[in-house]
């Protein structure tokens, strides 16, 4: 049955239940709200089944109604992965304490506690192994076809492939002389951005922009067709990967997200800051991106040896040699000017945000200080 149209839940709670979605969804997103709407669905539905005699809110307690009604997540089959039961324990959870702020009855706030929401497991980078990417980026070579090259431009671009879905037909961007970029649209996280590309990218963009030219279906802006849902062209790029992995004999368990991981482990051995794969892999955050990177040994011995014949390769060096400093007022002035300058090089790798908004505010500081500092040295 189509979730958009599935009929009322027949519930006396599900008015009192709605009132406090839609006093939430007031500050969420309409995303979080649907999951919300869903999440009181499902406890509700679960309610009437199970404990049809509870018909008011002062009627639900701990035990057995939420402890029931988790025991019913933790059983489902097939079971719920943890960062789903973690959603809708976080989603009830805001429910009853709003419930429990708008119908006076604090006691719904002491239903779902702090520790019964589970842990999100520590998940381990994932990606391709040197052998199992060459020999999917070759087969996609030779296979030369739509799937192929759509999955080689999400493997040589770092973008899930929810994102690749929504590309427009005119995603690849010229920044400069012999300088392109792909636009990547709005994604998972509501963010847009833009990837340097090399001109082997370029060329797959031009072929997939051939094949779309040759379908029957009139243009629509976007790169790939869709003969229905997103969801369809999302399946099928899966079920091609399938097939793929099993003409070669590989585990048919790769999922397409593995190229991304294998992307951004790429970047960082190619030499790319943290807060630069962090733009490209379009994360919010260096805890996101550092669930991507795959830091093997080989990594580290490399960095070792770096840092034994080259200790102070990564700070950056002042304008003026310690040696050549100054003496008096003369020195106090090189010194500031080498303090600028390691503050101007940490302030370029850090994102907009607050942390560089007081970095600017010191620098401008620094440079008053500066100022004043060369007016006394004026004779």
């Amino acid at each position: 049955m189509n979730r958009a149209r599935r009929p009322p839940l027949q519930h006396p709670l599900a008015p009192v239940f709605d009132r406090a979605v839609d006093s939430l969804g007031v500050a969420l997103s309409p995303d979080t709200t649907r999951h919300h709407r869903g999440t009181a669905r499902n406890f509700l539905s679960y309610l009437g089944a199970d404990h049809p005699e509870v018909q008011r809110l002062d009627q639900l307690h701990r035990e057995p109604h939420i402890l029931g009604w988790m025991s019913r997540l933790r059983s489902q089959v097939p079971p719920l992965v943890t960062a789903s039961c973690i959603n809708r324990l976080i989603d009830l959870r805001c429910i009853v304490n709003e419930l429990a702020w708008t119908e006076q009855l604090p006691e719904l706030a002491h239903l779902i506690r702090r520790e019964d929401i589970p842990r999100l497991p520590h998940r381990l980078p994932r990606p391709l192994t040197a052998e199992q990417d060459q020999l999917l980026q070759k087969e996609f070579l030779r296979r030369n076809d739509l799937g192929g090259n759509a999955f080689l431009l999400i493997r040589h671009t770092g973008m899930r492939i929810g994102e690749c879905a929504d590309l427009s037909s005119d995603c690849l961007r010229s920044t400069g002389p012999n300088q392109w970029a792909v636009h990547v649209p709005l994604g998972k996280l509501k963010t847009e951005r833009m990837v340097p590309v090399d001109p082997f990218v370029c060329e797959l963009v031009q072929r997939l922009r051939f094949f779309r030219s040759l379908d029957p279906l009139p243009a629509d802006g976007r790169l790939f067709v869709r003969l229905g849902a997103k969801d369809t062209l999302l399946r099928h790029f899966r079920d091609y990967l399938h097939q793929v992995c099993h003409s070669l004999g590989l585990s048919i368990r790769i999922v397409p997200h593995q190229l991304r991981h294998t992307y951004a482990s790429e970047m960082l051995r190619a030499g790319v800051g943290l807060v630069a794969v962090m733009k490209l892999l379009g994360h919010t955050s260096p805890e996101m991106t550092m669930q991507y990177l795959d830091v093997t040994l080989n990594d580290l011995e490399r960095e070792f040896q770096l840092a034994r014949s080259k200790p102070r390769h990564l700070v950056p060096q002042p304008r003026v040699p310690s040696a050549l400093l100054r003496e008096g007022l003369g020195g106090v002035i090189d010194t500031l000017l080498a303090a600028q300058h390691v503050l101007e090089m940490f302030r370029r790798e850090l994102p907009h945000g607050t942390s560089r908004l007081r970095l600017d505010r010191l620098s401008n500081r620094l440079t008053k200080i500066l100022r004043e500092a060369r007016k006394l040295a004026t004779p």
